[in-house]
């Protein structure tokens, strides 16, 4: 009879601080989406979802451009670096990172990576590190590397990026100037 009470006792207790638990938090935090745990795939539906970063804002909502489609200097880069897979391509982080990359000697790789620091054609809008990774019985060292083909990369993109924008600025100025002229008189 004794156990019989104390359960009762505890079923109250429980209800009650339930349900004033329950009226005094405001709303309850909702479950969190379930993450795409393949980076490719979660990258391929944010671009279609139109998350990213965003460049250039318009007061109109109609200007909204994503890094990745719209940037000269990162369609460059990813075309300069077509010839070595990426270990990282981060566009709304600004950073590209190859895999080791050797073409004889596999016990010598380099591997390239290019941040962005600007979204202009700039000489200072990017930065391109190269790395070495010297392998001996089994034993890497990686060290940065200071050479020629850092300015020869650098420069490679930033002449490619400059080509896009002319480009990308004569298709803009094309599809501007086929837009008809509304005669303000004629209404």
């Amino acid at each position: 009879m004794i156990i019989y009470k104390n359960i009762k006792f505890f079923l109250l207790i429980l209800v009650v601080g339930n349900l004033l638990y329950g009226c005094t938090q405001p709303n309850r935090a909702k479950p969190s989406p379930v993450i795409e745990p393949n980076g490719k795939l979660r990258a391929q539906q944010n671009v279609i979802e139109g998350k990213g970063m965003k460049l250039f804002k318009s007061n109109k909502n109609n200007g909204t451009f994503l890094f990745a489609s719209s940037n000269p200097l990162w369609k460059a880069s990813l075309d300069t670096l077509s010839f070595v897979s990426l270990a990282n391509a981060d566009y709304s982080g600004g950073v590209l990172i190859t895999d080791w990359y050797s073409e004889e000697n596999p016990d010598e790789a380099i591997k390239i990576t290019i941040r962005f620091l600007s979204n202009e054609i700039r000489a200072d809008g990017l930065v391109v590190n190269l790395y070495k990774r010297v392998c001996v019985n089994n034993v890497c060292s990686t060290k940065e590397i200071k050479s020629d083909l850092n300015f020869q990369i650098k420069d490679k993109i930033l002449r490619q990026a400059a080509i896009y924008k002319i480009q990308s600025d004569k298709t803009f100025a094309s599809k501007r100037s086929k837009k008809p002229i509304i005669d303000k008189d004629s209404k």
